[in-house]
């Protein structure tokens, strides 16, 4: 009796320690989970941790996804068809499809260019076909589709021929020559524009009251420095928003908490001593001044200082290769064929890189053209041609010029008396190409600079040809 008494106890004293010990364990466990998840919160950037959920916090591209636009009204209707989205970074590609995601009624799958295997592909694709036997959709979001190789994108396409999926594609690469034409002729192309300074501005603001961002926090930031964030940013809001984070952690916080964010700060943050340049105001077009001014003069040291001072400001490069271009036309023209060669393939490099990898091909443009022979020859020969055209609007185009595709243009002499050089011994005709009234008129003036020399000598020879003929 004694002994099956204190067995029973001992058994029930042994239980109830048991379950304190397991009430203690997991009430521990379900602390580390909750502080687990805090700080998986907490360590999320700030871009992360504020991407938008709806249309309403969604910043930028209203040409497509305003109040009753065609992108918007497919999302809401639940009316997808496979679609790409092109646009620079961080203007809100993966965001749409994070919102679409939301909005869907279909399974929502997204890839990775970088890690999946065409083995993953066909696997997640074959699931895609039975669910679409059942009457299911399946939606695949595939981020930086351009990184895809040609086999991978290929395995997209019978699925998406038959309708097993919905393929919804983010690239920052003109998809023309980064997409299978096969697979983007099955996909409608929905071009993702810059953001404006007036949008990340409202996106910096939110940051700074959305509980998600800063909210819970007080932070002093003058609008004159958001506006420079936001105009550092040019059209990318991670950018925009990294640098408001690093600003923010990094402030100076008073002892009841209050952070202050300086124009020191922020340029220490972001090791931008122009952050304050406007890249609508008077330095911008001081410097582009600049620029041109010290090519022009074949100073190549100061050209590359102020291409340095732009791009470190962080003005387009795209902007700076197309005054560069123009360089080469206004200022060297035939004096050096190839200034125009050098100048394009610059572009092109900006266009396929962006900063800071292109900032080489324009260092080359510009150190190229200022040591360049000079010449305005282009420049001048159009505004004198301008003059003209805009005086002599209704001049005739002499009927021997003309083109006569018709009997009846024929009959009225269109085309009559035309002489065709190539049939011609020298290769030149005495044939009237300028009105009666413009006849004796000169516009290109070739220099003697540089290989412009050749081509003045060819165009006086021509001109001798002429008189005596």
């Amino acid at each position: 009796m004694g002994a099956s008494v204190y067995g029973r106890q001992t058994e029930e004293a042994f239980d109830s320690r048991a379950l304190l010990v397991f009430v203690k364990k997991r009430r521990k466990a379900i602390m580390a989970e909750q502080a687990s998840l805090f700080d998986t919160l907490s360590s999320q950037p700030l871009a992360a941790r504020l991407r938008p959920r709806t249309f309403d916090e969604y910043a930028g591209q209203r040409h497509l996804v305003g109040p009753g636009k065609i992108l918007r009204r497919l999302i809401e209707s639940d009316h997808l068809s496979s679609m790409i989205f092109w646009g620079p970074p961080g203007v809100g590609k993966t965001t749409l499809a994070h919102i679409i995601a939301t909005h869907t009624k279909a399974s929502f799958i997204t890839f990775s260019a970088v890690t999946s295997a065409i083995k993953d592909i066909r696997a997640i694709m074959q699931k895609a076909e039975d669910n679409r036997r059942y009457g299911a959709r399946t939606i695949v979001f595939v981020d930086e589709i351009h990184r895809f190789n040609k086999a991978q994108q290929d395995a997209f396409l019978p699925f998406v021929e038959r309708g097993s999926i919905i393929l919804i594609g983010a690239t920052t690469e003109n998809p023309s020559f980064e997409v299978n034409g096969a697979l983007l002729s099955r996909c409608r192309v929905f071009v993702l524009r810059p953001l404006g300074t007036e949008d990340i501005e409202s996106l910096l603001r939110r940051a700074l009251t959305d509980r998600r961002g800063f909210g819970s926090s007080k932070v002093i930031i003058g609008p004159e420095l958001v506006h420079a964030i936001a105009e550092f940013a040019n059209g990318d809001a991670r950018t925009a928003l990294s640098t408001l984070e690093m600003a923010v952690l990094n402030g100076d916080q008073a002892e009841d908490g209050t952070i202050t964010v300086s124009e020191e700060l922020l340029e220490q943050c972001t090791s931008k001593k122009s952050l304050l340049y406007d890249k609508n105001g008077e330095e911008h077009y001081n410097l582009i001044s600049a620029l041109h001014k010290s090519m022009r003069n074949s100073d190549p040291d100061a050209a590359v200082y102020w291409l340095a001072r732009m791009l470190e400001a962080g003005e387009d490069p795209l902007y700076i290769a197309r005054r560069v271009l123009r360089f080469a036309a206004e200022d060297v023209g035939l004096a050096d064929p190839n200034a125009i060669v050098i100048a394009s393939a610059a572009y092109q490099a900006c266009h396929y890189l962006g900063m800071p990898e292109c900032n080489v091909h324009l260092t080359e443009a510009v150190i190229y053209l200022s040591l360049m022979p000079r010449s305005n020859a282009m420049e001048t020969a159009y505004n004198l041609a301008k003059q003209d055209a805009v005086q002599h609007l209704a001049e005739p185009v002499p009927l021997v010029i003309r083109n006569a595709p018709t009997g009846l243009m024929k009959n009225l002499g269109y085309g009559k008396g035309y002489q065709y050089a190539h049939d011609a011994k020298d290769k030149l005709t005495s044939m009237q190409c300028l009105p009666d009234s413009l006849l004796d008129r000169v516009y290109y003036q070739p220099t003697d600079q540089g290989l412009e020399v050749r081509f003045k000598d060819r165009l006086a020879k021509i001109k001798a040809w002429k008189k005596s003929h």
